[in-house]
């Protein structure tokens, strides 16, 4: 990699350029983005310029598309007569099929790689940028063929990936899709429903003084943006159908047996897998609520 162009200059894009460049990138970082978002990621060190996507498609090697979903859309479906035969375009979607489904049908110029690191945080914009985001943090790459991960190109991403502290973890765009929807879109929205149903039936508000550190806790993601999750419900309704529907039916089997054994069994099962959570080696990651 000898250009790199981040296109989508918010917390996640922020923080991969400050992340390469730390870990010895010294070639040129261009940013596309709005000029405020512009401002902030120069300021911040995170990129060299701003560009336009032409101008960025023209130079970069890789292209690093860390815009929410739906404007990663509009972005693939501009890209391939911009680009260099021999770039590569990443992304950082938090929903992969249909970003994957797109990009077959529309990049033909240069290969596409798509990409999920499981990193963010609740606040938002380059200003937020962290050099150490990506530290621990799984790394997901969804080629449609494993012969996609054979490329040259391919392999310097990865590289690059570890390089900054990230594990890849290779799967399909639609296993997934299937799996974040349990592992963090259902997170998401208990926690904001969570939150709704305390906001709902907790009055008068100096009523919350009640509250323990657990409900802080339960509700960290209920801060995270309703612009950038409308995409990735919109994107993933299925699969984030299917989980509600498992979730309810397990907050029902709860309710059934507050006065039964079965309790306890419920909650060893949950004991042994928040266990299992926090042996794993992770960094900053949270949930995806910042690719802006």
């Amino acid at each position: 990699m000898k250009t790199l162009a981040i296109v989508g200059t918010g917390l996640i894009g922020a923080s991969f350029g400050l992340a390469v460049r730390k870990a010895g990138f010294a070639g040129p970082i261009l940013g596309v983005s709005s000029p405020g978002a512009l401002a902030e990621a120069t300021a911040a060190g995170a990129i060299d310029r701003g560009a336009s996507l032409a101008e960025a498609a023209a130079e970069a090697d890789l292209i690093f598309l860390a815009q929410p979903i739906g404007r990663i859309l509009d972005t693939i479906r501009r890209l391939d007569p911009l680009v260099r035969p021999e770039a590569m375009i990443t992304d950082a979607g938090s929903t992969k099929c249909r970003i994957a489904d797109l990009a077959l049908q529309t990049v033909t110029r240069c290969q596409f790689l798509g990409g999920h690191p499981m990193a963010g945080k609740e606040k938002r914009g380059a200003q937020a940028a962290d050099a150490d985001l990506y530290q621990g943090c799984t790394w997901v790459l969804t080629p449609e063929s494993p012969a996609e991960m054979e490329t040259d190109a391919a392999a310097d991403l990865v590289a690059w990936i570890r390089r900054i502290g990230g594990h890849p973890l290779v799967m399909g765009p639609e296993e997934h899709d299937a799996v974040v929807a349990f592992t963090s879109h259902l997170a998401q929205l208990a926690s904001t429903a969570l939150a709704a149903t305390v906001a709902g039936n907790v009055h008068p508000p100096g009523r919350l003084a009640v509250a323990g550190s657990g409900l802080k806790d339960m509700t960290r993601l209920a801060l995270s943006s309703y612009e950038l999750w409308r995409d990735i419900v919109a994107t993933n309704t299925e699969a984030i159908d299917r989980a509600l529907g498992l979730y309810i039916q397990e907050l029902d089997h709860l309710r059934e047996n507050l006065r039964t054994r079965q309790l306890e069994e419920e909650f060893q099962i949950a004991a042994e897998l928040a266990g299992k959570l926090r042996m794993r080696r992770v960094g900053p990651a949270s949930s995806p609520a910042d690719l802006g």
